[in-house]
């Protein structure tokens, strides 16, 4: 799923550009992303810049040719610098050093992280924020050159959290930028909950082969589109109780609930859709649907 993040109002909200669809013959997640992240590639403008979560790897993105992106990191993450460390006896060394950006444990000993190559401090909203960066790196099983495509690993500390976000880019952005583009990736997850929970998806079922892409497909469109209608039209409080209602498409939900197609304005169009099939000889009115008695034979 790859959508559009931007803004309506104070409200941030993703729109749906692509839905890629898994292959019966290689349904394995990595087919998946592999395919996903071409699509990506070949929509990218000029201007935009993926934002992915921690389940890509950064070989597949470099695989994919993308120039620019930021993706979420494992904890264990480990990299090497793109150069060699100083020769001292014995075997010349082939790999750059290895760059740990997190402390973690192994066999319940604990390991020192890397320390950082540079770290930035800024305040927003009274809260002090902290980011580590480590440059000009490359993935472990990779020597230095100086034709790799090289990235920055960046640790972001929230105070209000224990565990900081561990993000790579290939481009040196600033402490501020970084947590700012991975904090506008959250708007996409509010397209399934709105498709399953909102519109009622999670209770539908299908077995068909065409049926069983479809109706996520349908679900996640309808989804998106009563996102947009509710950040777009104004706000609709759920009761009296309700004095500063959100545009949510949860209210737009129980208001759709409580309304009949006849309550709603004509159209200018006239008719929606003329119908073309016979239907004089039907029995019309109250005649459709009055129930005869069937007579039952001992």
């Amino acid at each position: 799923m790859v959508g559009r993040v931007g803004r309506i109002g104070e409200q941030r909200m993703a729109l749906l550009t692509d839905l890629i669809r898994a292959e019966l013959t290689d349904p394995s997640e990595t087919a998946l992303q592999t395919k996903l992240l071409k699509q990506v590639a070949l929509g990218l403008a000029d201007d935009e810049i993926p934002v992915l979560d921690a389940g890509f790897k950064i070989k597949a993105l470099h695989d994919a040719y993308l120039e620019r992106f930021v993706v979420r990191l494992a904890k264990n993450f480990t990299a090497r610098r793109n150069f060699l460390p100083e020769y001292q006896g014995g075997r010349p060394p082939e790999y750059g050093k290895i760059v740990r950006p997190l402390v973690r444990t192994y066999n319940g000993k604990p390991i020192e992280a890397t320390a950082p190559d540079r770290v930035e401090n800024w305040q927003k909203h009274g809260l002090e924020y902290r980011a580590e960066f480590w440059d000009d790196l490359v993935l472990s099983d990779i020597k230095p050159s100086t034709e790799n495509q090289t990235f920055t690993v960046v640790a972001i500390y929230d105070p209000r959290f224990e565990e900081p976000w561990l993000l790579a880019c290939p481009l040196k952005l600033s402490g501020p930028d970084m947590r700012s583009l991975y904090h506008a990736r959250w708007p996409i997850e509010q397209l399934p909950l709105a498709s399953k929970h909102m519109v009622g998806a999670h209770r539908q079922f299908v077995s068909a082969e065409e049926s069983c892409y479809r109706l996520p497909e349908l679900s996640l469109l309808a989804g998106s589109i009563l996102t947009y209608l509710a950040a777009t039209l104004p706000p609709i409080p759920t009761g009296f109780w309700d004095r500063k209602p959100k545009h949510t498409p949860g209210r737009l939900r129980r208001w759709l609930t409580r309304t009949t197609f006849s309550d709603l304005p004509p159209l200018e169009q006239g008719r929606i859709r003329k119908k073309s099939s016979v239907s004089d000889h039907l029995p019309k009115g109250v005649l459709a649907h009055r129930r005869s008695k069937q007579l039952v034979l001992a």
